[in-house]
């Protein structure tokens, strides 16, 4: 037996074809006024283009999900690559939509997000790293308005905006904990008015929220507008709009907004756009992506970051209820693997077959399993299969989800590519043209925010109650009477549980719900509830991934992925 390639040089083995032989499979025209190649392969939609695909029949959307993550590896994206080559396999037109990569990761624990093995999106370096410049805009527009906010304050401050409350942070797309809090304008007069800071990751950004939401340029510019920058002293809040900052953060961002196409390994075509994290942000890739995708194909696979609590829950109450988006089926991705650990087994004893322990893990993906049906969707499990996978455990599961009148696949797309997700192609797309789709909410807009945060953490995450101070409750009261009590809530919160404890696997039920702070996201239209420890800026890991990324004597990427 061969030694196992590792994803970097399967993706550096690819046979990619140019960029329009690509566009041409799902009939986009070969003309300027359509795309601009970046590169031999990659192109990014313009939106003259897209404004005259409106009136075309949407394709099917199907959502990809998982269990509650764990060391382990569940393999989200691979899925979602592997059943868009899979329906492609069985003759169905289909489109991948995928989050672009953030280099926090990449360079920190996660690593890249490009799929791996034989399910990948290509070319997987360029992807994992700069790719098409998009999170490099977003940076510098928000980086933008932060410094027109100073600038204001230091040249007379005519908004008489309170330096003590000043609620835009910075944003670097990179993991770095000692920027979280830091002072600001020291030095002397020269330099303005100290005060305290602090940075986000730019996946955290109200601007990526904004701009994958939006869904057309205009939209963008009125959301920028609309951003709560600050406060005065009697707490009369500030926007965006009144520094005039929504016109030079749009051009900053023109041609980020255009969706960018690449392809699969396979050949078939992948938009990948925008890229928002779960745990901390809204985990879903942009609505102007996944509308393009609905207009060129039969078939729309799209992913939502993290387990279902997180991902799926804000993917479903917060993105479609924007965008008017329908899913038709969710597919729920597990291992076998993971779900042991789930049911206990340490990392280094998963190569044991344990069937014990998968039956002790199995409620983490029935929990997910009923908190899907609660939107009324129909739903499909992915087992996304290792090698050491048993038998006896596969049946195990299968059977499990039969018992639960829910169709499980197993797959082996990392190994098989588009061969591997056959079953589960056929199983989805069976699901998606029989679907009456009676999708719904999971709250209602007029319901208050606690009482939305409370329907979450007790119907999603089976917390028995949440516990936020008199002053985060007046905050929640504040935003409510400022007009904002129709927006849904964003969820910042470990995602290695259902808890805000990573260390409860399973299904952990009964536990409380920690309120540490609420930002009003008036732009993006969505109060973000942080819980718990999780922070909006992630650290570096104590061997971060940047220590094995190099070049090596042919100047080739090593180590990433």
């Amino acid at each position: 037996m061969g030694k196992v390639k590792s994803d970097i040089e399967i993706a550096r083995a690819a046979k990619m074809k140019p960029i329009q032989e690509i566009l041409d499979g799902i009939n986009v025209p070969d003309k300027s006024e359509v795309y601009s190649p970046i590169g031999r392969y990659i192109a990014k939609i313009k939106p003259e283009y897209l404004e005259t695909l409106k009136n075309k029949k949407d394709g099917k959307l199907i959502l990809v999900t998982a269990i509650t993550p764990t060391p382990a590896g569940e393999g989200k994206t691979t899925t979602s690559v592997g059943l868009c080559d899979g329906l492609n396999k069985i003759g169905k037109k289909s489109i991948v939509c995928l989050r672009e990569p953030s280099l926090g990761p990449s360079f920190g624990m996660k690593g890249g997000a490009a799929g791996g093995g034989y399910a990948q999106v290509v070319p997987m370096e360029q992807i994992n790293l700069h790719f098409t410049g998009d999170f490099h805009a977003i940076t510098s527009a928000h980086n933008l308005l932060a410094a027109l906010i100073d600038n204001h304050i230091y040249w007379g401050n005519k908004l008489n905006i309170d330096v003590r409350r000043v609620v835009w942070k910075r944003v670097m797309d990179m993991n770095d904990r000692s920027l979280r809090s830091i002072n600001i304008n020291l030095g002397g007069v020269a330099n303005g008015y100290p005060r305290e800071d602090g940075f986000d990751i730019t996946v955290a950004s109200e601007i990526m929220a904004i701009f994958c939401l939006s869904n057309d340029l205009k939209d963008l510019e009125n959301r920028i507008g609309n951003i709560t920058i600050a406060y005065t002293r009697d707490k009369k809040p500030i926007y965006a709009k009144d520094l005039n900052a929504q016109g030079p953060m749009t051009v900053l961002l023109k041609d980020a907004i255009r969706p960018n196409i690449t392809q699969t390994l396979e050949n078939n075509p992948a938009i990948i756009h925008g890229g928002p994290f779960a745990n901390i942000a809204h985990g879903c890739n942009s609505v102007i992506a996944t509308k393009t995708g609905l207009k060129l194909s039969d078939y729309v696979v799209t992913e939502a970051g993290f387990g279902a609590d997180l991902g799926a829950e804000k993917f479903l109450d917060i993105k479609c209820r924007k965008s008017g988006l329908k899913p038709d089926c969710v597919v729920i991705v597990a291992t076998i693997r993971a779900l042991k650990m789930h049911g206990g087994v340490k990392k280094e004893d998963l190569k044991k077959e344990n069937v014990d322990a998968l039956k002790k893990g199995l409620v983490n993906l029935e929990r997910h399993i009923n908190n899907i049906k609660k939107f009324n969707l129909p739903v499909a499990v992915a087992v996304n299969h290792f090698i050491t996978d048993t038998d006896n455990e596969v049946n195990k599961l299968i059977d499990f989800c039969n018992n639960l009148k829910v169709k499980a696949s197993l797959c082996t797309h990392w190994s098989n590519g588009g061969e591997g997700t056959k079953e589960l192609a056929k199983n989805v797309s069976e699901i998606c043209d029989k679907n009456e789709n009676k999708f719904k909410f999971l709250y209602e807009d007029k319901t208050s925010l606690f009482k939305k945060i409370e329907t979450i953490a007790k119907e999603i995450y089976h917390a028995s109650e949440v516990v936020a101070d008199t002053k985060i409750r007046d905050q929640l009261k504040d935003f409510e009477a400022k007009g904002y009590v129709n927006l849904p809530i964003c969820v910042a919160k470990t995602q290695y549980s259902f808890s805000t404890d990573p260390s409860l696997k399973g299904a952990p039920s009964g536990h409380v719900l920690p309120v540490r702070e609420v930002r009003l996201s008036s732009g993006a239209e969505f109060v973000v509830v942080i819980c718990g420890a999780i922070m909006t800026m992630p650290g570096l890991p104590k061997i971060p991934a940047a220590d094995s990324i190099k070049l090596n004597n042919k100047s080739e990427i090593e180590g990433l992925f």
